[in-house]
């Protein structure tokens, strides 16, 4: 089976959830011996990429980066026998061998862009799925989705594969470096990943302002407008802590000794920072909504309104020990189900499969 892997997606991000999630699979089919296997690979400065083995590294197939590149569809004419074809981030090939393989994340650029910028993302991301032989989505979710905005599509051609979850993240032991941490252990609220608006973390610095809890923030640097709204509601600022980028062991010790994960977003393709957090025993206050519910597991700390009251509701629950430790406990169990090795293994045998359907179609 020869096979092409578009990724595009590390020239376009320095880190960022779909430059994981692709670095998990293509770290794994680098493995597999038994296919021919190239890349499509530019100039970049993206952290996973740095983390590839470069010993037997595929072969490069790709040109210098040409204007625009992140739209423009591969030609790759000379290679005249069937091949799969699956990018990072909606592109296809033109050539006719090809079996476009697209893998669908969310569309919260439908949802929550406006002007040029959401125009473009979805007409790329609209030909790449219409253009395909088979379509990944990462959740059911995703799915529903995808048949709302482009409801022409054929469902048999889709699947669904779940992302995983590192196992850099597990419970340690109580004692374990807990002196490192900016406050003391379960005195804490943490808040991990992006701030875009759907994502709100206002409302969590609000929320958090209220309570006798600090607030620690990770992820990108904070903004101007950001430390305002945080200057704004906490009279202390000696009550939150933003670590910036940090790695996945100082991710997981924060975990490990966090009150809990709040995670109020409104809208996730899939939501990984919720398994990071259960695998690591930490309890997760979500919103009900987009995919959440289908990941996490235990309702008990879904929020059904993105509100101060139900985010103050559910940190009420948690000071009931044994109610705490039950969550924790179905927390670690739900995680299980996901891996970055389950996720291979379902890539693997829907090429499986398209590359057989191609026979059968001729």
């Amino acid at each position: 089976m020869k096979i092409i892997l578009d990724n595009i997606i590390f020239s376009l991000q320095r880190s960022g959830g779909i430059s994981n999630v692709w670095f998990e699979f293509i770290y794994r089919i680098m493995r597999k011996s038994n296919i021919e296997l190239s890349f499509l690979d530019f100039k970049n400065q993206n952290i996973f990429f740095q983390k590839l083995p470069k010993n037997n590294y595929p072969t490069n197939i790709t040109h210098s980066k040409r204007l625009i590149e992140r739209y423009r569809n591969p030609q790759l004419e000379n290679i005249n026998q069937k091949f799969i074809f699956h990018s990072s981030y909606y592109r296809t090939c033109n050539n006719s061998n090809a079996i476009n393989i697209t893998t669908v994340h969310d569309f919260t650029y439908e949802y929550y862009n406006h002007g040029l910028a959401k125009f473009i993302h979805s007409w790329q991301k609209r030909q790449a799925i219409l253009k395909s032989d088979h379509i990944i989505c990462i959740s059911e979710n995703t799915k529903k989705d995808l048949l709302h905005f482009i409801p022409n599509v054929d469902p048999q051609k889709i699947s669904i594969v779940y992302n995983g979850v590192s196992d850099d993240y597990f419970v340690l032991p109580s004692s374990e470096n807990s002196d490192t941490l900016p406050f003391p252990s379960l005195s804490y609220i943490i808040f991990v990943g992006s701030r875009a608006k759907y994502k709100n973390f206002e409302l969590a610095v609000q929320a958090i302002s209220k309570t006798s809890l600090n607030l620690i923030i990770v992820g990108p640097p904070i903004s101007t407008k950001e430390q305002s709204i945080i200057n704004k509601c906490f009279q202390e600022n000696s009550k939150v802590y933003c670590t910036g980028y940090i790695d996945n062991s100082q991710l997981n010790l924060l975990y490990n000794n966090a009150y809990a994960l709040l995670y109020p977003s409104i809208y996730e393709g899939f939501g990984i920072p919720v398994l990071e957090a259960q695998k690591a025993g930490c309890p997760v206050i979500a919103y009900n909504g987009s995919s959440i519910p289908e990941i996490i597991g235990d309702p008990t700390l879904l929020m059904q309104e993105a509100s101060i009251k139900e985010i103050h509701n559910k940190l009420k629950i948690l000071e009931n020990k044994s109610l705490r430790a039950k969550i924790i406990t179905l927390g670690i169990k739900n995680a299980k189900r996901f891996s970055w090795d389950k996720m291979y293994e379902d890539i693997i045998n829907i090429y499986q499969k398209v590359w057989k359907s191609r026979d059968y179609q001729k």
